[in-house]
């Protein structure tokens, strides 16, 4: 018996799976998200806000990446509460664009942030003298005002994309791989994971093999700049290969098959790996946490301030544009 197939058009005889059965997965990752990044990144702002003073261009960055990473992880009940309840969204319309667009907001001006905290690092360490303005806190904050406004910009389209739709007496909060516009959204998508994805994917990548290089070969570089400049690294490609690339990926190929004639079976199992795919690109508000950590802002040492009233500087404590 032949399996049905999936006509090029978004009304076909293929009915999606709702995937029901992964609802306690997608609940439970996000309440772990929440529970430990929504503390974690309070405490963040906070102590970039009072123990961190002067401010770096680095810790600039990453004040600001902390605040998206707030603003996003806010909304996670809305989410929890969606998927506990069945993919039955009670919130109406207005909530339901707005918590998307926290989710893209979050997730692209995070990979520009990091993508330009990776390019200032690269200048530092592999052009030293050259580029010694980096450092001025000046840039960062232009760097910071239009990452906000390109972030902004990108994901402003989503306000029309996304929408509610009625459907078995539920209400489904539709994300981008499922807008009934097919045609705006496959265009949409494309840019926004060519341009606002891949590219900065391809500068992380580009940058800190040539630091880690850098450093490698330099006679005057110390062990501890070389560990640090390591473990960045592995955090920053961990969170761009690992959660934010099999999102992209599953969603690009969802839009497409819903043009194509493929196998009802096929087209559920992207669909199921596109569910799986989302929470874990959230789990990128983790890795940021990390990033705090060993980015060589004596982070942890205002940490630990703010535990023993003392602060103090470890000896390979180094500014963290260098490591």
């Amino acid at each position: 018996m032949e399996e049905p197939i999936c006509r090029a058009h978004p009304l076909t005889s293929c009915k999606d799976e709702d995937f029901l059965q992964v609802k306690s997965y997608v609940s439970v990752l996000y309440g772990l998200i929440f529970l430990v990044c929504f503390p974690g990144n309070i405490v963040t702002i906070f102590v970039y806000f009072v123990k961190m003073r002067p401010w770096k261009s680095s810790t600039i960055m990453m004040l600001n990446l902390a605040i998206t990473d707030l603003l996003y992880i806010a909304t996670l009940p809305f989410f929890i509460h969606y998927s506990a309840n069945g993919n039955n969204w009670i919130f109406g319309d207005f909530m339901c664009k707005f918590v998307h667009l926290c989710f893209y907001f979050n997730m692209y001006s995070g990979i520009i942030f990091l993508s330009c905290f990776s390019v200032f690092r690269f200048f530092v360490v592999v052009h030293p003298i050259k580029c010694f303005f980096v450092q001025n806190r000046r840039w960062a904050v232009v760097t910071c005002t239009v990452v906000w406004t390109i972030s902004l910009a990108a994901i402003s389209p989503l306000g029309i994309l996304i929408a509610t739709r009625r459907t078995q007496n539920r209400t489904i909060c539709l994300d981008l791989a499922a807008a009934e516009d097919l045609d705006a959204s496959r265009w949409y998508n494309w840019l926004l994971t060519g341009l606002a994805f891949f590219l900065p994917l391809l500068t992380v990548t580009l940058c800190y093999t040539l630091i880690i290089y850098t450093l490698a070969i330099g006679p005057h570089a110390r062990a501890c700049y070389k560990l640090k400049a390591r473990r960045l690294a592995v955090i920053l490609l961990v969170v761009f290969y690992v959660c934010f690339l099999p999102y992209h990926v599953f969603r690009g190929i969802r839009l497409e098959l819903r043009v194509r004639p493929v196998s009802c079976h096929l087209k559920n199992t992207i669909l199921f790996m596109f569910i799986i795919a989302k929470p874990i690109a959230a789990l990128n508000t983790f890795g940021n946490l990390l990033l705090y950590v060993v980015t060589g802002d004596n982070f942890q040492q205002a940490i630990l301030s703010l535990l023993k009233g003392a602060y103090t500087i470890r000896p390979c404590s180094v500014p963290s544009v260098i490591a």
